[in-house]
């Protein structure tokens, strides 16, 4: 039974992830929200390269991008550089900095699933809605947004998965740092790297699959029932 139970480092490494995948999600949310709504909903100058920027992380290696955070948000970098002098805050080598890295890579999945949700919606609706006196706000707050929730938590489940998973731009920007950075893949590829890990790495492994088994399966339940909900 030993390989079944997790040792106080390992268990420490689930729920900093379960931690930073939450803020992640969270942080991600309203900003993937009102962007899907943007592209789903208006055509205005720039809207391909905007589209390419938000899925740029989905074909960037993910090392890149944590370099790419390190540069921009480190404590030498051209934002976080001045965020530091000024605050005493830095993303750099903690879990806010995981954080953010999760969220960057979990944003295009948010968004698309989001967007697809929003362009899934009739318009004779909203347009109907805006006959009867209704502003855009009203709209998407009393119209759309009840419509598209399915579509959200979709996207919120997939982005949580995603964050759950994230290696590359995590170690790249904030180390593997015990009880601050070492998230549950970090974890799983330090005990690939000592002796007798052997057993940790495969618990953390199952526990790996049967998570994301469990938001893909998720995620799928909830499409369906939109496309339902859709159609009747």
């Amino acid at each position: 039974m030993e390989i079944f139970t997790l040792t106080s480092a390992e268990w420490a490494a689930l729920r900093l992830s379960l931690w930073i995948s939450g803020w992640a999600v969270i942080g991600s949310l309203v900003p993937g929200v009102l962007l899907a709504a943007l592209l789903a909903r208006k055509q205005f100058p720039g809207k391909s390269l905007v589209d390419g920027v938000v899925h740029l992380p989905l074909v960037l290696p993910p090392v890149v991008t944590g370099y790419m955070l390190l540069l921009l948000m480190g404590r030498r970098g051209m934002v976080g550089g001045p965020l530091y002098e000024l605050t005493g805050f830095s993303f750099a080598f903690n879990w806010k900095g995981a954080a953010l890295a999760s969220a960057i890579m979990a944003f295009p999945l948010l968004v698309r699933a989001v967007r697809l949700s929003i362009e899934s919606v009739d318009q004779g609706l909203e347009q109907a809605a805006r006959t009867l006196g209704a502003n855009p706000a009203d709209v998407f707050f009393t119209i759309t947004l009840p419509l598209i929730f399915p579509g959200i938590l979709t996207g919120i489940i997939l982005a949580f998965a995603r964050s759950l998973s994230e290696f590359g731009a995590t170690i790249t920007f904030v180390s593997n740092i015990p009880g601050e950075t070492r998230t549950l893949p970090l974890a799983l590829y330090t005990l690939t790297q000592v002796p007798d890990g052997e057993a940790g790495a495969m618990r953390l492994c199952i526990i790996s699959v049967i998570v994301a088994f469990m938001a893909l399966v998720t995620s799928e339940v909830l499409a369906r029932r939109m496309e339902r909900r859709m159609k009747g």
